[in-house]
């Protein structure tokens, strides 16, 4: 928080923000404070300190949107400012500060849904079967590169995984809300990690647990992978921009083309509803109603009739 901000706001607020490392990643925690600490000011220069939340009701903070949408704040970065709100708001309902949450009285922003394009099958299979030099961080970016389409990690999954995690041909991965979950390692993606593990005391620091380190030999940071992965695109004449969620996309869909199976995808990608899993797919109403014809007995019959009419 800036010094600004009164003692009170700080201390609330820093203890709610230490509250959210237990399940969320210091990404999203350091949006949060960022969103908390833009109301914040917004409410000094209307003349209501941070610490007077009792006067906070559901027009300013709708004053406060329209001045963050005035200043050029998209659709989702609106979403993720009022989410923070909202969710801080309970926790002053539950101090005290508050007699009800007026953030649940705003209307959601609508967040334009842009789903990265899955790379094609072929283009992408060249470019993982590109040669390289043979170092040990080419041997780790290619021990990256498989495990993320492999098992379509997210970003922070990826960089969160230790030594311990990867057994065999399972591994272990946190996902959003600490949730855990086992996927299976592909064939291409372990021999990448057995190269790795063969050079990685090369370049890590000792008593290192990440799986995969940095030049200076510790945890690399999510910036500097996706800067690596989109510079490898460039290297390896992937003509498209490769960043890892675009993996996670790829693998999803190329997933989804060959088995059709939308749970097993739901479970390998660690979402919690099968709804999230039919967007991010891409997935048509063509195909769940073909599945549902083929599959749902009260379908099947009124098909078979149909066909003895």
């Amino acid at each position: 928080m800036t010094h600004q901000l009164s003692t009170a706001w700080r201390t609330i607020a820093g203890d709610y923000l230490a509250g959210l490392k237990r399940s969320h990643s210091p990404a999203t925690i350091a949006a949060y404070q960022q969103d908390l600490e833009a109301f914040a000011l917004f409410l000094e220069r209307q003349q209501h300190p941070p610490e007077h939340w009792v006067e906070v009701n559901p027009a300013l903070m709708r004053r406060f949107m329209g001045s963050e949408r005035s200043r050029g704040l998209g659709a989702r970065s609106l979403a993720r400012r009022q989410a923070a709100l909202r969710r801080f708001c309970d926790e002053l309902v539950q101090l005290g500060w508050l007699d009800n949450n007026p953030a649940r009285l705003l209307e959601t922003p609508r967040t334009p849904r842009h789903l990265p394009r899955p790379v094609d099958v072929d283009l992408l299979t060249h470019f993982l079967d590109t040669p390289h030099d043979g170092s040990p961080l080419a041997w780790r970016d290619q021990a990256m590169l498989e495990l993320c389409y492999s098992c379509g990690l997210r970003l922070a999954e990826l960089v969160s995984i230790d030594l311990v995690d990867l057994n065999g041909q399972r591994l272990r991965v946190r996902g959003k809300g600490d949730k855990p979950r086992q996927l299976p390692v592909g064939q291409r993606a372990r021999q990448a990690l057995d190269e790795w593990l063969k050079v990685r005391a090369s370049l890590a620091q000792p008593q290192e647990p990440a799986l995969f380190v940095s030049q200076r030999g510790t945890r690399p940071g999510h910036r500097a992978i996706q800067l690596r992965m989109a510079q490898l695109a460039r290297q390896r004449g992937l003509p498209e921009h490769l960043h890892p969620h675009r993996l996670r996309h790829s693998f999803a869909s190329h997933l989804l083309e060959s088995s059709q199976d939308l749970r097993a995808v739901q479970e390998l990608l660690g979402h919690v509803h099968l709804s999230t899993t039919q967007v991010y797919t891409r997935l048509d109403w063509q195909h769940l109603a073909a599945t549902y014809d083929s599959a749902h007995p009260r379908a099947r019959r009124r098909r078979e009739e149909n066909e003895h009419d």
